[in-house]
């Protein structure tokens, strides 16, 4: 507790952030989980934030949190200062050096087994004193975290400018509840998604093709110009919901004039749906950049090419817009663009 100027007591850092975690989760456990503390010590500092202000900032039940009319308004100023508190110590962070530190990625899982090998060697190289720190999540948990100042950085697939019709280094400026919802990418440049979310701004690094992945005796398999419109007939193999190459997929399809897939059978990640079409289930489309990883592992598969354009998606890094460290990650953008030249991909030049 601290005492102004004026004699008035005023609520710590640890009781806004006690009670914005509540105000988020509406359950004493889950935010103690989130933030790191003891359940009895959140529910202490609630108190005594509310005793600070003098409002019940809580409905207490024994089967679950409320937040008052009091507790609903302030949660949104008790969030602000949070992130102006972030952003103070981020901007004090970037100035005492550049690369040093600690440094939050979010990868999405469809990406992280291909690409981090190189991001990981470019960081140990260039930057040891960056204390990189890796999160894999599904893409909707890495735009709230990186919103939210959990993350720094964001590896993802985006929408190339054909479908959204903007700069390859742009700022989405939709509304931030579409951020997990995506338009269909259109003509055959790529596909991603447009996040929707204000004050995210994307630098691209390259464009990769999708192939079909069939079993060994497929006729299709070994195919070099395959038109779009087999699909229409395939018995294409799907991620889980919630992963952005299930919707990627799903926008292809549409391209090619199916309606839908019938989701009889889907996997968590990319390695059970390629030991699916091992298993003769089915087919289903890989980026380039996973398959030697995948179809290594399965044995016994083989690709098939689209004719030119072939479906495709990018890959972009997302950061806050105005992030105190934008120069870095866009000198680190710069660095993986490099050493990724070698992947089967179109790397983006800088001004694209």
């Amino acid at each position: 507790m601290t005492v102004g100027n004026r004699g008035r007591r005023q609520p710590s850092l640890a009781q806004l952030r006690a009670f914005s975690a509540v105000a988020e989760h509406l359950h004493f456990r889950d935010a103690a989980a989130a933030i790191g503390m003891s359940q009895p010590a959140l529910s202490g500092a609630v108190s005594a934030l509310e005793e600070t202000l003098g409002v019940t900032l809580v409905e207490r039940t024994t089967r679950k949190v409320l937040l008052s009319p009091a507790g609903e308004r302030l949660s949104v100023r008790a969030k602000a200062v949070l992130e102006d508190i972030g952003a103070l110590i981020e901007e004090a962070e970037a100035l005492r050096a550049p690369f040093t530190g600690v440094f939050r990625l979010g990868v999405i899982p469809t990406v992280a087994p291909y690409l981090l090998p190189t991001v990981l060697r470019q960081v140990r190289t260039r930057y040891p004193h960056l204390d990189l720190q890796v999160h894999e999540e599904q893409t909707a948990s890495l735009l709230e975290g990186l919103s939210a100042g959990r993350l720094d950085l964001l590896l993802l697939a985006v929408s190339p400018p054909a479908a959204k019709d903007s700069p390859a280094t742009s700022t989405a400026s939709a509304a931030a509840s579409s951020a997990a919802a995506a338009s269909p990418a259109a003509g055959g440049s790529g596909r991603g998604r447009s996040y929707g979310v204000p004050g995210m701004t994307e630098v691209p690094l390259f464009d990769e093709d999708f192939v079909l992945v069939t079993p060994p005796d497929h006729p299709l398999g070994g195919r070099t110009r395959l038109p779009r419109a087999v699909l229409r007939e395939l018995n294409l193999l799907l991620l889980d919901e919630g992963h952005c190459l299930r919707d990627q997929a799903l926008d292809i399809c549409r391209e090619a004039g199916r309606d839908g897939v019938a989701a009889t059978t889907t996997a968590a990640g990319l390695s059970t749906l390629v030991q699916l079409v091992a298993g003769g289930l089915g087919v289903t489309l890989l980026p380039r950049t996973a398959v030697e990883v995948e179809t290594g592992r399965a044995g016994r598969l083989r690709t098939a090419c689209f004719t030119d354009p072939a479906p495709s998606r990018r890959i972009a890094l997302v950061m806050r817009t105005g992030a105190a460290r934008a120069a870095e990650y866009e000198e680190l953008a710069v660095a993986l663009r490099e050493a990724m030249a070698d992947l089967p991909v179109r790397i983006v030049p800088d001004a694209a």
